[in-house]
């Protein structure tokens, strides 16, 4: 596979309000929508849709309706899910508000994600065959660093730290597994657990062969080996944020794929920018529409989005 995304699955339950309430307020909402989502499971969404890449997903859901409309609609994606595997836990779910300016506030229950903390044969098996591995930390530490160690020799393993906090306990060593970190500005400062912008972005960089760092209106930064590349942003009007981090993580992965490079060879910040340049066109995209697995663009509407960015310069 070129890449092999090890993470969570969720069922979304999404509330439309005029305003994200405030603690102790009740709001209204003005329609309500399921839709497939779960970091892990968008991502490998939008790595599907980005062309060029065979995609698997290894995780887990429930016995029940809601897992097997997850397991059934990453199919429909071209996704491989002999990876997917059925827990002794309900399937999770995130509960999604989202506000008239397209801001979120999500809720997550783990279910079936909280539960396995290493990989079966199966699913090492498939990791194994990865080019690029993606993982999040929406499942639980352990499950990562074992997604790691399968990895081939010199395949990348590309971390979205997401959702952040201080890497302390069991993950203070995670880095040292790390190929690519993505996170955006909050999550930038929770890993690094240093305030200021410029001095988290040093922290991690130097502790990382790579770091991107996505910055919403004000496009992106990736860092290699010190050197810096800023990508300006395309500019949108903001329909729902939800899932755009995962779409830009899962277009990256495809695309680093896609260009052959390996860890280890030199003079790769062109790639990063190339598959940032790209990532970051889908995440434009998918901002402009409703939900998360639902609102991941297909590659040519992504390379339309270029080109017409590239006419109006």
């Amino acid at each position: 596979m070129s890449v092999v995304v090890v993470g969570s699955a969720n069922l979304d339950v999404v509330a439309r309000v005029a305003r994200i309430p405030a603690p102790g307020e009740t709001v209204l909402a003005s329609g309500l929508r399921r839709s497939g989502g779960g970091k892990g499971a968008n991502q490998a969404v939008a790595a599907a849709r980005a062309g060029g890449a065979e995609v698997a997903f290894v995780g887990a859901v429930g016995d029940d309706a809601g897992g097997a409309e997850l397991r059934e609609g990453m199919r429909a994606d071209g996704i491989d899910v002999a990876g997917l595997e059925t827990a002794d836990a309900p399937t999770g779910t995130a509960l999604i508000s989202v506000d008239d300016d397209g801001e979120n506030a999500i809720v997550v229950v783990a279910g079936a994600n909280g539960a396995p903390t290493q990989l079966s044969e199966s699913q090492s098996a498939i990791v194994a065959g990865a080019r690029v591995l993606v993982t999040q930390l929406e499942v639980p530490v352990p499950l990562v660093r074992a997604a790691a160690a399968a990895r081939a020799d010199r395949a990348w393993h590309v971390l979205n730290a997401a959702p952040s906090s201080p890497l302390t306990g069991d993950g203070a060593t995670l880095l040292a597994d790390v190929d690519v970190l993505v996170v955006n500005e909050h999550e930038l400062r929770d890993i690094a657990d240093v305030e200021g912008f410029d001095d988290a972005v040093g922290a991690l960089a130097a502790r990382l062969p790579a770091l991107v760092v996505t910055l919403g209106s004000r496009g992106c930064l990736v860092v290699v080996s010190g050197d810096r590349r800023m990508l300006p942003a395309h500019p949108v009007r903001a329909v729902d944020t939800t899932g755009a981090g995962d779409t830009f993580c899962g277009v990256f992965a495809a695309s680093l794929a896609r260009s052959g490079a390996l860890p280890g060879d030199g003079a790769v910040l062109e790639v990063f920018a190339e598959a940032a340049r790209v990532a970051g066109a889908a995440a434009a995209l998918a901002v402009e529409r409703p939900g998360a697995q639902d609102a991941v663009p297909t590659a040519a509407e992504v390379a339309d989005l270029i080109a017409r960015s590239g006419e109006s310069r």
